[in-house]
């Protein structure tokens, strides 16, 4: 979190866990926090209060999580600096509510989605403090104060709720909805964050217009499946019409969109990417698998047939765009034959950008009972396989690129050696896709610039300002 620093402020550290989606609800609470009379600080020693907003999608998300409120209750303990209680918020208490608090007796409250809105307050309960004009929530009568406050995930950002913005560079993360009505047998989102739950146009170009004030160049959109975008509101809006009205602020440069179902990118869509000069061309499009008989374990919509034909449309409509991808390996039923279907699709469609996941069992979805195990040591293997793959294929497309002239976001000062900044391309979204490496000029963050790429590796571009 960027630091609001007042020396008579009781002071909060926030460590934000997770997806672009926690990062947002991270930074709505610091605004919330720094509203209501805290200080918020990136340096822990000097925080009074701190804040974890946890993840729990997966089983390694859940052990960041678990180990991370751990190293903090050990600083708390030891009195490694000031910080005198510890909070936890986020999918984790939202997930599994009351369990924690036994499992965790180090953290003095716990808090569920819903409470976002109203951390301000639980903080002052906790500080035994309170701003004037702003009343306590008080616990019943002749009962302690309150562990865990965890209901209905129903919070919804909009416009008026401020943020810090956490990424001190040219871009934000715009959460266009929240919560996920897919029902994928792997996944616990809809079970923590609930079904789908649109913002209005309205709202997110009024909060697009605030970032772009503040000077944001690139709008990420991000919810758990974008495309299906406004299908629980009014009249149905769709993501096309609001990439249409978004591109329409002033001062934004670049939009793009993130976690697109296959089975929900319409031609509609595709032909706005391609029309409006403001949206990249790029797709984030998470297949999770190709083989069908997976695809259908899964509980995906649509199959291989599909997948193929949506990646084709789009490179049809939309000359030069970059596909993004993620896949699970290990699913139960994925046999060797089925691996190695998928490894082929792979190399026959070769996608720009690959995560690839291994498969985690979670409790309280339709995939946990199904057999056909596979051992961790085969699904490590497995994704060595497709990420060892993968590279050789990122690497030949990246030197296709030599020698051509890119628009660059700068994001900071770089670090290797002949190379003063670093940056993205159009085709390179923040953190996943790899950096473009800058040398000559001097430009500052946030500034786009004209490139040519100079060299290439597995994952990164190199490149001289023009």
């Amino acid at each position: 979190m960027i630091a609001i620093y007042d020396e008579n402020k009781q002071k909060v550290h926030i460590v934000s866990l997770g997806c672009p989606k926690n990062q947002v609800d991270s930074e709505v609470m610091a605004a919330i926090l720094a509203d209501g009379g805290y200080a918020v600080t990136d340096r822990p020693e000097e925080a009074a209060v701190i804040l974890i907003n946890t993840c729990a999608f997966i089983l390694p998300a859940k052990e960041e999580s678990i180990e991370e409120i751990l190293r903090m209750a050990a600083w708390k303990r030891d009195g490694g600096g000031a910080c005198t209680h510890l909070v936890v918020t986020g999918c984790l208490p939202q997930r599994y509510e009351k369990d924690l608090e036994g499992a965790l007796p180090e953290v003095d409250l716990f808090l569920g989605i819903a409470e976002i809105p109203n951390v301000g307050r639980h903080l002052d309960n906790l500080l035994g403090s309170s701003p004037p004009g702003r009343r306590r929530i008080e616990s019943p009568a002749n009962q302690p104060p309150l562990r865990s406050v965890v209901g209905k995930p129903t919070f919804l950002m909009s416009a008026g709720h401020r943020r810090l913005i956490s990424t001190p560079t040219g871009s934000a993360y715009l959460k266009i909805a929240d919560g996920c009505s897919n029902r994928c047998s792997y996944c616990a989102i809809p079970a923590i964050r609930g079904e789908t739950r649109s913002r209005t146009i309205e709202d997110i170009v009024v909060e697009a217009e605030i970032l772009a004030a503040r000077g944001v160049r690139e709008l990420i959109l991000t919810a758990q499946d974008t495309t299906v975008y406004g299908r629980d509101l009014k009249g149905k809006p769709t993501l096309s019409r609001l990439l249409q009205e978004l591109v329409g602020v002033a001062g934004i440069s670049w939009v793009r969109i993130l976690y697109a179902y296959p089975a929900h990118l319409t031609e509609e869509l595709l032909e706005t990417i391609a029309g409006e000069e403001k949206v990249c061309r790029y797709l984030d499009i998470p297949i999770q698998h190709s083989d069908d008989a997976v695809l259908r374990a899964m509980h995906r919509q649509g199959d291989r047939r599909l997948i193929r034909d949506v990646i084709d449309k789009a490179r049809q409509i939309i000359p030069g765009v970059a596909l993004r991808s993620s896949l699970i390996v290990g699913f139960p039923g994925e046999t060797s034959r089925r691996f190695e279907n998928l490894l082929s699709f792979i190399r026959e469609i070769r996608f720009d950008h690959l995560g690839v996941f291994t498969y985690s069992r979670e409790e309280g979805t339709a995939a946990y009972a199904l057999s056909s195990r596979i051992s961790e040591r085969e699904k490590e293997r497995r994704r060595g396989v497709l990420m060892e793959e993968q590279a050789r294929i990122s690497r030949e497309i990246n030197n296709t690129l030599i020698g051509t002239r890119q628009e660059v976001l700068v994001e900071g000062n770089g670090d290797l050696a002949g190379y003063t900044h670093f940056g993205r391309c159009r085709h390179q979204a923040p953190e996943i896709d790899g950096l473009t490496h800058l040398k000559g000029g001097i430009p500052k963050t946030g500034d786009l610039v004209d490139c040519r790429i100079t060299d290439a590796d597995d994952y990164d571009l190199f490149a001289e300002i023009c």
